[in-house]
């Protein structure tokens, strides 16, 4: 077992990491009160039986897959049961899920009654390695993604990588994608790990990855500063993540992701990140018409005046903020993309 505890102070949580923990989430969580648990039909039905196994009264909701799901009339339904079952400031939320889940519980409970305990149970590679943890919150709203949220910090989070086993090789690629982003700027000899193998170093990947969130959060837990480095190649990512969503078979966030970090890369750099992308299947080129990528760009939340503060990576391990005009970071998009 690996414990991580995220140094906040009174917000302060414990991140356990192993093998079978689900099993053991009547020890690790405080669940002996009602408890809401939001998953969706994506999710095997097991992770959450089992956590409700543990609860003296569970209450479970299960919601369609996927990120149209995460708004405001969801987050309404959510609140509507908890009032329904009587829920009170003593009892919990508890999210069995990917990102999704996370953030949508996890601002259910920030907000109903002031704030009730939280606990993330995240369920797909990309969200143990990095949304569940943190405290970002919150749902999409006219049409752009986290646009209402808040921060505030679980009571604890339970991460099993055995329930990784159940995940397509493309969503376990989406979630590499994020390591390769905290490596890409903070730790080049764990880039070089994955560049080389990373099949057989899931359990690693993982706690390295924490690690470099956990330290970021602990320095920087409402992104004033430092936390921004944790969005680098999200700015392009989440504006092609947003016109993605619209179409028949959109591109997951992970994969948006990686295309964004091409764009804010140096070129050897871009040259080692389609390597690895490449090897796990994520697309490392995007057509699509540079106006609609320009007014996405411009409701993002990192966006001040005319510019949107940016993260680039030059040399691996290292990383640098900029402040970009729309037109900049498109002039870096049609060196990677097809823009029309």
């Amino acid at each position: 077992m690996s414990v991580l505890h995220m140094e906040l102070g009174a917000n302060g949580y414990d991140i356990t990491v192993e093998r079978g923990a689900l099993d053991k989430a009547g020890e690790l969580l405080k669940l002996d009160r009602r408890v809401l648990i939001v998953t969706d039909d994506g999710v095997p039905f097991k992770y959450s039986d089992k956590i409700a196994s543990f609860c003296k009264e569970p209450h479970v909701v299960t919601l369609p897959q996927g990120e149209q799901n995460k708004c405001m009339a969801t987050y309404m339904k959510l609140l509507e049961k908890m009032v329904e079952f009587k829920f009170d400031r003593g009892d919990c939320v508890v999210a069995v899920g990917g990102g999704v889940m996370g953030d949508l519980a996890g601002f259910v409970a920030s907000t109903y009654m002031r704030g009730v305990d939280f606990y993330n149970v995240p369920t797909t590679l990309l969200s143990q390695i990095d949304s569940s943890i943190g405290g970002k919150v919150a749902v999409d709203f006219a049409g752009y993604k986290n646009l209402v949220g808040a921060f505030y910090q679980p009571k604890a989070v339970l991460i099993d990588p055995d329930v990784l086993s159940t995940l397509s090789s493309r969503q376990l690629a989406c979630g590499m994608a994020e390591a390769v982003k905290m490596f890409a700027t903070f730790n080049e000899e764990m880039f070089c790990e994955v560049e080389e193998n990373y099949d057989e170093k899931i359990d690693k990947i993982i706690i390295e990855a924490l690690k470099i969130k956990k330290a970021v959060v602990e320095e920087d837990e409402k992104e004033k500063g430092l936390r921004k480095v944790l969005n680098f190649g999200h700015t392009v990512g989440h504006a092609i993540e947003s016109i993605e969503e619209s179409s028949d078979y959109p591109l997951f966030h992970g994969e948006c992701v990686g295309i964004g970090m091409l764009c804010m890369s140096s070129p050897d750099i871009v040259k080692r990140l389609r390597h690895i992308l490449h090897r796990m299947d994520i697309p490392t080129s995007w057509r699509g018409y540079e106006k609609e990528l320009k007014a996405a760009m411009l409701h993002d939340k990192k966006a001040g005046g005319d510019t949107i503060s940016v993260i680039l990576v030059d040399k691996l391990g290292t990383f640098r903020e900029e402040k970009m005009t729309v037109d900049e970071i498109i002039a870096r998009c049609r060196e990677v993309l097809s823009l029309s």
